[in-house]
């Protein structure tokens, strides 16, 4: 089932930029990025994709679907458009290689951060049980279940993403902004590789962490296999959220592509 996916959008009038966040994650982490992009110029969409942030959720978590939201989003609210900038951090970024392969010519530039078109096994399945100790029928607010999580996440900034998805639901208990049953069932097909026959040939640019394990020097010929006309910026001191921990540089290397 396709679902009407719920955005934010940031300046007017300019040339689209639509951004896809990563897993357990919504369009509001980009804010600060897409208030940049504004001021250059640009009309940014922040999507939550399905079973994220506002977006409906439903029983399906595969990057086909995804790659049905995103056309039908474009389709209602892009249609005018003839070039489209697009951003995808890793899960977003998954999504957003499976729609490039199907829909080409929605897709002016892509940029592909820090995650490949290969497969990845199961990941972060050590925040996935540590959700599930948040007893939400005794927490009644974020600071709570940040002491609660404390030992398990012991990771500041990972445990504030992941909070920041805690909200009250209509029994007026805090609960999940995102689908977790769903996300938690169908955790394998988030690090699906994409299939050795698609191949988008358009501009695209992959960032990646040097401090990260998701793209290795080793990847790359299996990138250009899917992506011939691919570049590569590698930002140092940095991880998988290249965006938030390094977010200059990574604005940097993207303005040198995105604005000519």
């Amino acid at each position: 089932m396709i679902v009407d996916l719920n955005s934010k959008i940031i300046g007017k009038g300019g040339a689209p930029l639509v951004i896809l966040h990563g897993l357990f994650g919504m369009g509001d982490n980009w804010g600060s990025h897409a208030r940049v992009w504004a001021k250059l110029g640009f009309e940014v969409h922040l999507l939550d994709m399905r079973n994220h942030g506002s977006s409906p959720h439903t029983s399906s978590h595969t990057y086909e679907d995804m790659a049905e939201d995103i056309k039908l989003y474009v389709e209602s609210n892009l249609r005018k458009h003839r070039s489209i900038m697009w951003i995808g951090h890793s899960m977003g970024g998954k999504a957003l290689m499976e729609f490039s392969v199907k829909y080409p010519d929605y897709i002016e530039k892509m940029v592909i951060v820090d995650i490949g078109p290969k497969s990845y096994p199961v990941q972060h399945g050590h925040i996935i049980e540590a959700m599930h100790t948040l007893n939400f029928e005794r927490i009644t607010s974020r600071a709570e279940a940040d002491r609660a999580l404390e030992m398990l996440i012991p990771e500041w900034g990972l445990r504030q993403f992941i909070l920041k998805n805690i909200k009250w639901k209509n029994d007026k208990k805090l609960g999940w902004r995102f689908n977790l049953p769903i996300i938690e069932a169908q955790i394998g097909r988030i690090g699906k590789g994409l299939a050795v026959d698609k191949c988008f040939v358009g501009s695209v640019l992959f960032i990646r962490g040097m401090q990260s394990e998701y793209i290795l020097d080793q990847d790359w010929a299996g990138i250009m296999h899917h992506f011939p006309l691919a570049q590569l910026e590698s930002i140092p001191d940095a991880g998988h959220w290249v965006h938030a921990e390094k977010p200059i540089a990574f604005l940097d290397s993207l303005k040198g592509f995105l604005i000519i």
